[in-house]
């Protein structure tokens, strides 16, 4: 076996350290903003208290700014070039440094675009990560197989991105283990195992998702048999279609043709053979039947894993009546039945090791994967949308078990984070949180606060106005503040800009973590998904030193 391929060239702990100090210094003035909360914009005169800009002029020099940055995305490179000399600082000032107020809008968009994940530099780019995990391979499996005739367009998009990845990762590290935490309702645990020919635990806290699973699994094994058989009827259409050019030899004797036919070479014998098949197909014919098989043979062989049978014969890709055999060269059924006896057997014992096991547990930082799993082996973990909490008890699973050689996460729902330091009680016996995980955030004492968490979701709080109030006074205070809602308007969009610097901190923070440990051989962050159809896109992955 060829030895593998370098892994993209990722960015040094002390160089995250440093990108890390200037976003903080940037959030320490800004956080305020993201952590005001909607509902008392107006009750507490937010604006007022934290801009000192009209609201037209913040929404008219954010929306140019965003686009310009839909006409000319490129121009924000220029920001990472200088990054070694320039930094906060260099950008206009932005907050007062009595009052804390914005002062200046068109600094605030400069610096939240600079301290963006895109922008930072520090993402591996999901081609180039690909092309070092297969190497010289090319993709291991068919590529007309379309996720989106099982799942929404969405969930499609995401699944077929991630299983992607996780399939190269799984062949570059010779891994056919995988457990997806928080599978929920089994897609990428499907796919993975009906794609990739992978074995899967797809573990979920809930029963309701796990009996869920199970049964979508059930119909999705249905429908991808139906799939791929579909895929069988178009060749022997393509049969069909060639057998027109049938020449007719009637009165000749098959065993005479055989005997004419006579060649000691292995590929006259291979010829001679197909044609007592095919005793009335023309040579191109059977010429052109035979690249469609070495075709399929070299696609099986790629998907041997698959939980379908893939091994086509002959006979598999002619209709049935197209077989015309004569008393000469016909097989006796006896000898069929056993060798597709023995191709079952095959196929079946083959599929043991690529099925889809749906488990319900809870799963914390310190819960034992060896009384949920009992044949865990070297695996990879991963998670899909992972919430709350489950993100960084993922990459802690992994980096505590040594049966876990990989790990590729991408979190989600930021404002379900535990803090370790958001007011936090006196007494607390919690010791492992969702936030801060780096030991360099940790030192800082940081806290985000869950107003920010909940705007890096890009999921703000809606303009409450309480429950049961009489609809008059629901329209009077609609009428109070109407002329005011350019104001929340301005606001909302401040916290939408600033929000993906929300994120670059939680997720460099999980980042550092990895390239704190001294079994990572490699980790970074990889941009997975379109962020226009799943705006969670960045995928956290990492793998352990060989031993």
């Amino acid at each position: 076996m060829a030895a593998p391929c370098p892994l993209p060239a990722t960015q040094e702990l002390s160089t995250l350290h440093a990108k890390l100090q200037g976003l903080l210094r940037f959030l320490r003035e800004a956080l305020a903003i993201s952590n005001a909360h909607t509902v008392d914009f107006y009750t507490e005169s937010l604006w007022e208290q934290l801009v000192d800009l009209p609201p037209e002029t913040v929404l008219a020099v954010l929306r140019s700014s965003a686009a310009e940055t839909e006409a000319r995305p490129s121009e924000a490179r220029p920001l990472v070039e200088g990054e070694r000399e320039a930094g906060i600082t260099d950008f206009p000032k932005i907050f007062c440094e009595t009052s804390q107020k914005l002062v200046s809008v068109e600094g605030f968009a400069l610096a939240a675009k600079y301290y963006s994940i895109q922008n930072l530099g520090i993402c591996t780019p999901f081609e180039q990560l690909l092309v070092a995990l297969r190497g010289n391979q090319k993709q291991r499996t068919g590529e007309n197989v379309k996720p989106d005739e099982f799942m929404n367009l969405k969930k499609s998009h995401e699944v077929q991105a991630m299983s992607e990845v996780i399939s190269s990762v799984a062949e570059y590290c010779g891994i056919k283990q995988v457990i997806d935490l928080g599978s929920g309702k089994g897609y990428l645990s499907s796919f993975l195992s009906l794609k990739y020919g992978l074995k899967v635990y797809g573990i979920d806290s809930s029963n309701t998702n796990t009996h869920g699973a199970e049964e979508r699994n059930r119909k999705l094994k249905k429908h991808w048999k139906v799939y791929h058989t579909r895929s069988k009827l178009d060749v022997n259409g393509l049969v069909l279609k060639m057998a027109k050019e049938r020449k007719v030899q009637d009165g000749i004797n098959c065993k005479a043709d055989i005997e004419g036919d006579c060649d000691s070479s292995p590929a006259n014998q291979e010829e001679k053979c197909t044609s007592d098949f095919l005793p009335d197909f023309s040579g191109s014919v059977i010429s052109n039947i035979r690249k469609q098989m070495e075709n399929l043979h070299v696609h099986s062989h790629q998907e041997d894993n698959l939980c379908f049978g893939n091994a086509f014969s002959l006979i598999d890709l002619l209709p049935i009546n197209a077989i015309e055999p004569t008393s000469s060269c016909r097989i006796p059924k006896r000898k069929m039945s056993e060798a597709n006896k023995e191709r079952r057997k095959t196929t079946s014992k083959s599929n043991e090791s690529n099925i889809y096991s749906p488990l319900t547990s809870f799963i914390t930082a310190d819960s034992d994967l060896n009384d949920i799993i009992k044949d865990l082996e070297n695996c990879l973990m991963v998670g899909l949308h992972t919430c709350g909490d489950l993100a960084p008890n993922t990459l802690r699973i992994f980096t505590s078990k040594s049966e876990i050689k990989g790990v590729c996460s991408v979190g989600c729902c930021y404002h379900l984070l535990s803090e370790e330091f958001e007011n936090p009680p006196k007494e607390c016996t919690q010791q492992k949180w969702g936030f801060p995980m780096s030991c360099y955030l940790k030192e800082e004492r940081w806290c985000c606060g869950r107003n920010a968490r909940m705007s890096a979701c890009l999921a703000l709080e809606r303009v409450a106005v309480g429950r049961g109030l009489p609809e008059k006074i629901i329209m009077d205070y609609y009428e109070k503040y109407k002329p005011r809602m350019n104001e929340l308007e301005a606001f909302n969009m401040l916290k939408v800009v600033l929000a993906p610097c929300i994120e670059t901190l939680i997720l460099l923070d999980r980042l550092c973590y990895l390239k704190e440990q001294e079994d990572i051989a490699w980790s970074a962050l990889v941009k997975l998904f379109d962020p226009v159809k799943s705006p969670r896109c960045y995928a956290v992955i990492a793998l352990k030193k060989q031993q």
